[in-house]
């Protein structure tokens, strides 16, 4: 081999052939992308001198032809011999050339390229046209062979470098050719499907597991009607009995009008179904985090406001003090809690302190009123659709319970569920798992549940208008809210704290709360408890003049003036008149009494009148104390001459 440094061409060369042959002819290293020789030919046919040739880049003397260089020159190194007439090398005087290239592969990795001017070739194609006439007949035969031999092998080439698969069908069905891509994607060789139905190897079974008549399928249909058809939603069959997406084109193959058969064009789109039901799931979960992001905000905004109008829950009488001990104990736990009691007795600021104290005040607490969900919403309401679930539904939607996971569940008037979806809520609540309607997918959550309602729940169950496995369910731990007629005591630390906010809230100057008023207040009886007394102190506000609290109630005008009857020099007060410190303190006294004799002297632990009257053991010491009740039978004796 001769030498093949650039800096030291060979002498004499690559023999007499090259030196001499009458072709142009270059020796090229593709790896590097020069020309390592040309012969005198070559540089007469580009316009270069044979010194300039060696060593110039072979992209140079094809500018803009890169592409097309590599794939000649990679089709030689991988075939043994490669032609061309796709490059168009650049004269010496700056003119393209029609030449066609044939390559031969050399000894390391050199590239021996034959160029045959094409418009000589032409030239002596017109010379010869008379000649040809005369050998006509095999000759002239033997030169349309190989024209046909050759577009065949191009046809040939285009098929095998297609990613697509490609194969062909005759009017009958019977295949006729199949490419390289079509036998990866299939599972069969050429061999194996040329000649053979089409149809029943590899397109005979939809996607859902049933036949595919042969008379359905839009690939024959395409040259028994020769129109196009385009189909993105079937399956083909591979050798193996599995199944893969595709997206085909079956287009109609004419014979001088005639309709002859099919080719078919089509394309694996299993990665494509994934990367779009990935990006769908990723979509739908935005939307969902979105929409519950949304909904939690809502609700977040719904609780500033509510809890504005009535922070916390105030007063210091022995119920209330009896329903924070209570709130204590099952606060720290995920037990279910029944909180009933008259409406507006607050029973959802108990249920909100619950989860102030739980481990699950960093998640919302999300409060259903049961009372306003209509029967047709009650699964989408508490449990969600996905989309499509019924007319209307757009879009997937997060049920309360999906809303409330890590939460609380507050589930107000719960007593107003229906009798026939009440099942529902309880199959929930026991299996912690629910569905979305119109989804099978089963979601867990974890909450905690709290329900609230007026009605006595016991009695509904046994009119049998309530379940009575619902009712154990949530009667775990029963708190009873207290309505305000027997806590009167709470009234004016209530009434107080009402005033104050809802002049903040009005944004006018706070009036006072007189004495007086404090008495009217605790004189009504309030029917609609704690609800009703905020509505009645915030009218109050506003009817307010020259900072005096104007209480507009059904009694709250004044008695009318009564005469005072004297017996024996003393003035005998109205009937219906507000208790004194001194009858209080006795009626206070004479309670602890009946308690201490309830429960045969004890004072503490259980079963102690402490426990019996609801109070701290410290507060009922101190009572004792100050009421001067330092034993039990002392106590007794005192009631009883009271």
């Amino acid at each position: 081999m001769p030498d093949v440094s650039f800096g030291n061409p060979p002498d004499p060369g690559f023999g007499p052939v090259f030196e001499a042959g009458v072709e142009a002819m270059l020796v090229l290293d593709p790896d590097a992308d020069r020309i390592f020789d040309a012969n005198d030919a070559a540089a007469r046919l580009l316009g270069y001198e044979r010194s300039a040739l060696r060593g110039m880049a072979a992209s140079a003397l094809h500018p803009g032809q890169l592409p097309a260089l590599i794939v000649f020159t990679q089709g030689v190194l991988a075939k043994g011999r490669w032609w061309t007439r796709a490059l168009t090398p650049r004269h010496g005087a700056g003119r393209a050339l029609s030449i066609e290239a044939a390559g031969t592969v050399l000894p390391d990795g050199l590239v021996l390229v034959t160029l045959f001017d094409l418009e000589e070739r032409r030239q002596r194609q017109v010379d010869s046209e008379a000649d040809r006439h005369m050998r006509a007949g095999l000759s002239e035969w033997q030169r349309m062979e190989r024209i046909f031999r050759d577009i065949e092998r191009e046809n040939q080439l285009i098929l095998r470098a297609a990613g697509e698969g490609i194969y062909g069908v005759n009017a009958e069905g019977v295949t006729t050719f199949v490419n390289p891509a079509a036998e990866r994607m299939l599972g069969w060789s050429a061999a194996d499907l040329v000649g053979r139905d089409m149809h029943s190897a590899v397109h005979h079974t939809h996607p859902d597991g049933c036949h595919y008549p042969h008379q359905d399928c839009p690939i024959y249909a395409a040259f028994r009607d020769g129109a196009v058809h385009q189909v993105d939603d079937e399956v083909f069959w591979r050798r193996d009995g599995t199944s893969f997406p595709v997206e085909y084109t079956s287009t109609p193959i004419r014979d001088r009008g005639a309709l002859v058969g099919a080719v078919i064009v089509f394309r694996d789109v299993s990665q494509r179904r994934e990367a779009d039901e990935r990006l769908r799931q990723a979509l739908a979960e935005v939307v969902s985090l979105r929409e519950r992001l949304e909904l939690e905000n809502a609700y977040l905004k719904e609780e500033i406001r509510a809890g504005s109008h009535h922070q916390g829950i105030i007063g210091k009488s022995p119920a209330i003090e009896a329903i924070r001990r209570q709130i204590d104990l099952v606060a720290g736990t995920d037990a279910t809690v029944l909180v009933t009691g008259e409406s507006g007795t607050g029973k959802e600021l108990i249920a909100r302190a619950i989860h102030e104290a739980s481990r699950r005040r960093e998640r919302p607490l999300i409060r259903v009123n049961c009372a306003a969900v209509p029967r047709e919403l009650f699964e989408s309401e508490f449990f969600g659709h996905a989309r499509g679930a019924f007319t209307g539904a757009l879009r997937d939607r997060v049920g309360r319970f999906e809303l409330a996971d890590g939460g609380t569940l507050f589930l107000d008037e719960v007593g107003e569920i229906p009798l026939d979806l009440q099942g529902k809520l309880l199959r929930v609540l026991q299996e912690r798992s629910f569905e979305r309607v119109g989804e099978e997918r089963t979601r867990a959550v974890d909450i905690r549940l709290v329900a609230a309602t007026n009605r006595d729940l016991k009695e509904e169950v046994r009119r049998g208008r309530f379940r009575g496995d619902l009712y154990f369910r949530l009667n775990v731990f029963p708190i009873g809210a207290t309505p305000l007629r027997e806590r009167p005591e709470d009234i004016p630390l209530i009434a107080q704290h009402m005033l104050t906010g809802a002049a903040q809230r009005l944004g006018v100057p706070e009036p006072r709360l007189t004495e007086g008023d404090v008495r009217r207040l605790i004189r009504y009886d309030w029917p609609g408890n704690v609800r009703e007394l905020e509505n009645v102190v915030e009218r109050g506000v506003i009817l307010a003049q020259r900072g005096r609290l104007r209480l507009d109630l059904p009694d709250a005008e004044e008695p009318a003036p009564v005469a005072l009857v004297r017996h024996g020099g003393v003035t005998a007060a109205p009937e219906h008149r507000p208790r004194s410190e001194t009858e209080r303190r006795a009626r206070d006294r004479a309670e602890i009494a009946e308690a201490l004799a309830l429960c045969g002297g004890k004072v503490f632990g259980p079963g102690g009148a402490a426990e019996l009257l609801g109070l701290p053991p410290t507060t009922l010491a101190s009572r004792m104390k100050s009421y001067g009740i330092r034993r039990a039978s002392s106590a007794l004796r005192g009631s009883a001459t009271e």
